[in-house]
């Protein structure tokens, strides 16, 4: 058995299993994947008997658990920082863990109102009040990041980090719900689909999963 174990949700609908999983991938570790029924109806005694925080994602790693996306990003990013989790400059690697925070703690619009179902199309919501204020607020990010370290590669901060995985299903939301975007974000949006870790996940969702 692998020493480590990630435990998630149904791949098509559960946004912060897929940031744990892309943290681990991008570890390039072996482990044992256990997923855990959240729709229809969550198996709540599955859940709890294998992770104590009754969460997903969580890592399990030589008997310890880790049950936050984005503090699994930063573990894997303590045990193996020659993977890159976060970009090499200190100003640069500022300002990505404050977008990859303001994700985590943020927009919850967003996430109410435009709950991710990747294989999924749907009508979009009125674009109006505090969904209106997180789309923009996005906007802004990848629009800024962009113009910032396009130099540097096709991601958000030049080459695939943290930051890149705390918005991924942001990604799909909009897809789903055909947000409009300007080029060089539809553009990152296409980058990030086609990324070898997310191309797995995808084919491995099972659209039958619904919000």
């Amino acid at each position: 058995m692998s020493k480590f174990t990630l435990i998630i949700g149904n791949k098509n609908i559960s946004s912060w299993s897929l940031r744990g999983y892309l943290a681990i991938k991008q570890a390039g570790v072996d482990f044992d994947e256990i997923l855990i029924p959240l729709r229809p109806q969550m198996d709540r005694e599955k859940l709890d008997a294998l992770t104590p925080a009754g969460k997903v994602p969580t890592i399990k790693h030589n008997g310890k658990y880790i049950w936050d996306s984005l503090a699994i990003g930063e573990y894997f990013n303590e045990l193996f920082p020659e993977k890159l989790f976060w970009p090499a400059d200190l100003e640069i690697r500022a300002h990505a863990r404050c977008v990859a925070a303001e994700m985590h703690s943020g927009f919850a619009a967003l996430r109410s109102m435009m709950p991710m179902a990747i294989h999924s199309k749907f009508d979009c919501p009125e674009i109006t009040g505090d969904l209106q204020k997180d789309i923009e607020r996005i906007k802004q990010i990848w629009t800024e990041c962009r113009e910032q370290y396009s130099d540097k590669g096709p991601y958000l901060f030049g080459s695939y980090c943290i930051a890149d995985m705390m918005y991924a299903p942001v990604v799909f939301r909009f897809l789903s719900y055909g947000v409009d975007l300007p080029k060089p974000l539809a553009e990152y949006c296409q980058v990030i689909t086609e990324h070898p870790d997310m191309k797995q996940w995808i084919n491995d969702a099972d659209p039958n999963d619904l919000a």
